[in-house]
């Protein structure tokens, strides 16, 4: 089976999505560990793969023996590996952090969530993974359906939000689809590596410019780069913890990811991509500050922490406009500590009871004191987004700054420190609260000791999360060394 590591990853998540529908109908405790032991085994089979990819070449898989053009190919390398491995490690710990919230739901409304949620890790993963463009348009339809069905769930406020999510990710699939369309119309082929080599022989031209321009603008909507971030911070805010905690962690992530796999191992290093990312810098600029202007009169954490979110994203966006090495390797380190910590964010805010915190700042008066170990974690996974050594933020940003000096953009660097302190203005507000306000007494009967009682099923994939924060940060330069810079596109 180790020969067919590629498509297992994929697969155990949408096998799991079709199986666990019928066991809940069984047993709802057997679902749920179903759903658990499906992204364990994705993890498994990824981290498997990337560690064979390290010690050798990369990995091509030819679906059904059918070999590339003409058939579709999974490529594991470096990147996709390392993207793999992150999205199966965050779906395997939301799966765990689901159990308590999925307890009141009946069983055919929890095993729908958890079909949904495995239909989702499967689609992102399809992602990484992929070495076909429309297999890749597939992959990011099935996600994107699986992520409105699940965000839909939270309530009235979330079906309006995610109505309005459905509508600016249909017209930003259908801009990628055109785009693809254009290329495929010049060069015949829909594979990465046969389309990069018939490409660079292609004249430059109008119809090669509009593909880039579609891609690049249906990629942009799907990771809510600024301007068109309007649909994440409603869809945010009301949808439930888990599936919060999850999207908000990897799906921009994986766009990204697209983005940076088109530009730079796809597209020729012509004009169009030039100006493409010309162009994506100062929309960068713009939204690194503009989010991070944006989270400041928020009152609910959720809504700050999404224009944070839109902020963050900038920093990758000007990785990628900068693409020296430095900058790449500050942007691809910076998808895996955003995703860490603001899973672990999310994660924390939907673990604390009710009764005893609210989602507006105010209401984290004292919140140390009721949920000591995920305050710390919160608290870590804050100070990375500010970039606060040696959380795994720090060093992303390092590196982004370094690309800038490097390429003379003193512009993108003064923003790169701006931004961090308007980071530092928002959430040491808000840890103020948690650590040096009074907050009000526990009202659950039967606590002593002024701490909610929670499981640890919500609280270990949120300290676990803000370890990895640090571990990110402590051992950055193994992470950057042995996978990044393996990573990185000849330039």
């Amino acid at each position: 089976m180790s020969r067919h590591l590629p498509i297992l990853i994929v697969l155990c998540p949408l096998v799991g999505a079709l199986i666990v529908p019928l066991v809940g109908r069984v047993s709802v405790r057997a679902a749920r560990g179903l759903t658990v032991l499906a992204t364990m085994s994705s993890l498994a089979c990824a981290v498997a793969a990337l560690r064979e990819v390290l010690s050798g070449d990369d990995w091509h898989y030819h679906l059904g023996g059918w070999a590339p053009p003409w058939g579709i190919e999974y490529v594991v390398d470096p990147l996709g590996g390392g993207m793999a491995v992150l999205v199966a490690l965050l779906a395997t710990l939301v799966a765990i952090y689901a159990g308590p919230y999925l307890r009141g739901f009946s069983s055919l409304r929890g095993a729908t969530f958890d079909s949904l949620f495995l239909l989702l890790t499967g689609g992102l993963l399809g992602i990484t993974l992929t070495g076909d463009l429309f297999n890749l348009y597939v992959f990011l339809e099935i996600s994107s359906l699986a992520a409105y069905a699940l965000l839909g769930s939270g309530g009235e406020r979330a079906v309006v939000a995610t109505f309005r999510y459905l509508l600016v990710g249909t017209i930003a699939a259908s801009f990628y689809l055109l785009g693809l369309g254009y290329l495929y119309a010049l060069t015949g082929t829909l594979n990465m590596a046969d389309l990069a080599i018939r490409l660079a022989a292609v004249p430059s031209g109008s119809a090669a410019t509009v593909g880039v321009v579609l891609i690049v603008v249906g990629l942009a909507v799907k990771m809510a780069v600024f301007p068109l971030h309007g649909w994440m911070p409603d869809a945010y805010t009301y949808a439930p913890p888990p599936v919060t905690m999850f999207i908000a962690a990897v799906m921009s992530k994986v766009s990204a990811y697209a983005l940076i796999r088109l530009l730079f191992f796809v597209l020729p290093a012509g004009d169009a991509v030039a100006t493409a990312r010309d162009v994506l810098g100062w929309v960068a600029v713009a939204g690194v500050l503009a989010g991070s202007v944006l989270a400041l009169p928020q009152k609910d954490v959720r809504r700050m922490l999404a224009y944070s979110s839109i902020g963050q994203m900038g920093y990758i966006v000007l990785g990628v406009s900068l693409g020296n090495a430095a900058a790449l390797t500050g942007a691809l380190l910076h998808v895996g500590a955003h995703a860490v910590a603001k899973g672990c964010l999310f994660g924390a805010i939907g673990s604390m009871p009710r009764q005893t915190v609210q989602v507006e700042i105010a209401g984290f008066a004292g919140a140390a004191r009721r949920a000591p170990l995920t305050m710390a974690a919160f608290t870590v996974a804050a100070l990375s987004l500010i970039g606060m050594p040696p959380t795994a933020g720090f060093f992303s940003k390092w590196y982004l700054l370094r690309g800038a000096l490097e390429a003379d953009a003193w512009v993108f660097a003064a923003v790169l420190l701006v931004s961090s302190l308007l980071s530092a203005i928002y959430f040491f507000r808000l840890l103020e609260q948690i650590y040096f306000a009074d907050g009000p007494p526990v009202s659950e009967p039967g606590q002593a000791s002024g701490v909610a009682r929670r499981s640890w099923r919500v609280v270990a994939p949120v300290v676990t999360l803000g370890a990895i924060v640090l571990l990110i940060g402590l051992f950055n330069g193994a992470l950057v060394t042995s996978v990044i810079e393996r990573a990185l596109p000849e330039l």
